[in-house]
């Protein structure tokens, strides 16, 4: 019985190989069937060499082309305060108002004393001083003129024996004390002409106090901080404001030291900041100091930005780059055939109708084209297009 099964069993394989032999040769036509993948077509460019412009880079701040602390002139109440932090101001714009009561009747009483020496002198304006013209002087030389007179007259008839000496001696006793009066008169007018002066100078000092109760803008910009509020009293020299310029602002900048004979008082500098992706601000280089910065071995430099829009803040973090004035040889490709992953960078190397995967240094890029220094040569042909289809050893052929 076993056996007849053992029969029947192998009776069925052997009826059954010949259908899985041509089930296998099926499968192997259709393997040998499926055609190779087609080449992908792209773009090439060849890898030239030519000069190019080289750029030093650095990096730096913002900051305010100009900054005052401003201080209160006089001590007093603060009783207005018509600017707030971020406020534009005019040069001589107010800032804070202290009380002026005290100093405001100081100025009165100065210009009073000042007035009234200048009516005893007779001046009228600010005239020259002459001490002739003084009244008291005036009437003490007209005095001194007649006695002058009696003198001569008695003096000639003393002569002529008319009068005797004791009346010609009491004329000229009287034309002496008419002269001593006369320069005494004098004297007394030239002190108060002094005393006039330092009037004056209190005059001066105390309109000075008057107006200082009003603290002004030092120059146009605009206002950093306010440090007092109505109310607050400010004593002399107390900061009370502080008050930037923004337009134009300057970029401090730090240059490595190997290129510090390239760097000149003039250069265009051409500058990034994060709050402005994609923009380009420039300026131009004004202050190259004399002396290397020691711990870092870089040369600190200020360049002026135009800033007439305002977009531009103090304290922005700046990427800048200097051209230098002489071009170099280099060898560069399109920036479309590069592609940058995680650091590295790599370009496909067309060789016959395959492209060969390449890592390359990058350089400097120079407006379409990036400066390959490590990877390539000269003449050698890389993909510009399709670069996502493509991978180590993939066939291509040129687009037309």
């Amino acid at each position: 019985m076993n056996r007849r099964i053992m029969h029947l069993e192998l009776a069925a394989l052997v009826a059954l190989c010949p259908l899985a032999i041509a089930a296998c040769s099926s499968g192997d036509a259709k393997a040998k069937e499926t055609p190779a993948p087609a080449p992908v077509a792209v773009s090439a460019a060849a890898a030239v060499e030519q000069p190019i412009v080289r750029f030093i880079r650095a990096t730096g701040t913002l900051t305010a082309e100009e900054q005052a602390d401003v201080a209160a002139e006089t001590a007093g109440r603060v009783v207005s305060t018509p600017v707030e932090r971020g406020s534009r101001v005019t040069p001589g714009a107010e800032l804070v108002r202290v009380l002026g009561t005290e100093t405001s009747a100081q100025l009165k009483e100065a210009e009073a004393n000042a007035a009234q020496i200048e009516a005893r002198l007779g001046l009228t304006g600010d005239g020259p001083f002459d001490v002739d013209a003084v009244p008291e002087v005036r009437t003490a030389k007209a005095t001194y003129d007649l006695a002058q007179s009696e003198f001569g007259r008695i003096k000639s008839l003393l002569e002529q024996r008319v009068v005797s000496q004791s009346e010609y001696d009491q004329r000229r006793t009287q034309m002496d004390a008419t002269r001593q009066q006369y320069e005494s008169a004098k004297n007394g007018a030239a002190q108060q002409y002094q005393s006039l002066q330092a009037a004056r100078a209190r005059v001066a000092l105390a309109h000075k106090a008057s107006t200082d109760t009003v603290v002004r803008a030092p120059f146009g910009g605009v206002v950093e901080e306010r440090l007092v509020s109505v109310g607050d009293y400010v004593t002399k020299g107390m900061k009370v404001a502080v008050v930037v310029r923004v337009n134009p602002l300057r970029v401090q900048l730090t240059v490595p030291e190997q290129f510090v004979s390239v760097v000149s008082v003039g250069m265009p500098v051409t500058f990034d900041v994060d709050a402005y992706p994609g923009r380009h601000f420039e300026g131009r280089i004004k202050y190259v100091s004399p002396a290397l910065q020691a711990d870092r071995r870089a040369l600190p430099i200020e360049a002026v930005v135009p800033n007439p829009g305002g977009e531009l803040k103090p304290g922005f973090f700046a990427t800048a780059r200097i051209e230098q004035p002489t071009r170099t040889p280099a060898i560069v490709v399109p920036g479309s055939a590069v592609q940058t992953s995680g650091g590295t960078s790599h370009v496909y190397v067309i060789a016959g109708d395959k492209v060969e995967d390449r890592i390359v240094t990058i350089g400097q890029t120079t407006g379409e084209l990036v400066e390959i220094t490590k990877g390539i040569k000269a003449g050698e042909r890389v993909a510009t297009s399709n670069l996502a289809q493509l991978a180590d050893g993939t066939k291509v052929k040129s687009e037309k």
